[in-house]
Order: C-alpha cells, then structure tokens, then sequence
C-alpha cells in the first residue's frame, strides 16, 4: 500500500510545488535581537531560523540580510557550505535510513526500496504533502541493531522492509 494513495510513484521533481505559504517573519524579530551586534552570529542565526520554519525560507533569508546587514550572498554562502541547512521545505517527518557497512549487509537496500515504493520518493526528496522527507546516512552509530531507520527521533532497528512500511503508515 503506497502512503501516498496513489497507485504510481510520482517523483517530487515532477509535482509542481504548491503556492509558498505566508511566513510570519515577525517571528525571526526576537532572534535577531538576541544575536544584535554580535560578530560571527551568521551560523547560529541561520539555525535558530530554521528551527523556526524547518529551513531556511528566501523571504526570512532576505529579511535577516535587510535586518543585519549581512549580505544576501554571504548569508547564502554559509547556508549551502554546510549541510545542516535546508533551502528547500521538508517534511514534518525526517525518515533516515542507515547505508552503512552494517546496515547495508543485514538489508539496509531492501528498507531503501520499500520506502521508495512505499512514499514514491527517492532519497533526497519529500512527499507532495510535505509529510515526509527521506535521507540515507552512512552511519548513525547503532550497528548492533542494523539495519536500522531514523524516524524523527526514534530509533528502528532490525526491522525488514514490510515492518517499516508499517511503522511509516502508523506514524501521524
């Protein structure tokens, strides 16, 4: 059963993205006055707004440059040098699957496949209503329970691919 509804996976490349919705900007306002003066505040503010937005939106980009200073170049520089940050909008559901030597022997590509199919996504990528962004990683450090999957915070391990799924459909 595809967690999309749909019978086909459809690529998040191929969905047209929806209209952007209204970012309350008034929200950086606090931040940007905890971090007001400072020198070398570009990576902490550009962290505490994406954890107020879940990554960094251009409006909030363009409002922190016109606030700080800072140029629109460089604050845009610090965000694509480091992989933290996001540019694009992702999921209310972080999925990470473990490819790493472990995880990889004991199933990790079968878990792979079975959300792909299961999301229609590819690694990388979100779901068109925003429920899910999928990522794989090399290692998250849990190789006793390979393979294993990060949903948000929660650890699963040894869990096939029909057990995933599962786990993935169950989640809110």
């Amino acid at each position: 059963m595809a967690l999309s509804g749909q019978e086909q996976s459809t690529s998040v490349a191929a969905v047209a993205e929806p209209p952007a919705e209204a970012i309350d900007l008034s929200r950086l306002d606090r931040i940007l006055e905890e971090f007001k003066g400072q020198k070398g505040a570009v990576i902490p503010i550009l962290q505490r707004t994406q954890d107020t937005y879940g990554y960094l939106p251009r409006e909030a980009m363009i409002y922190v440059s016109k606030k700080t200073l800072i140029p629109l170049h460089q604050l845009y520089g610090v965000a694509t040098f480091y992989t933290q940050f996001h540019l694009k909008r992702r999921g209310k559901h972080l999925i990470r699957i473990c490819d790493g030597t472990a995880c990889h022997v004991r199933g990790a590509p079968k878990n792979i496949d079975a959300v792909q199919k299961a999301l229609g996504i590819k690694p990388g990528e979100t779901t068109p209503d925003y429920k899910f962004s999928f990522e794989i990683v090399y290692c998250l450090g849990s190789c006793g329970l390979a393979p294993i999957a990060l949903v948000d915070d929660k650890v699963y391990g040894r869990l096939g691919p029909e057990a995933l799924v599962k786990r993935l459909e169950a989640v809110p």
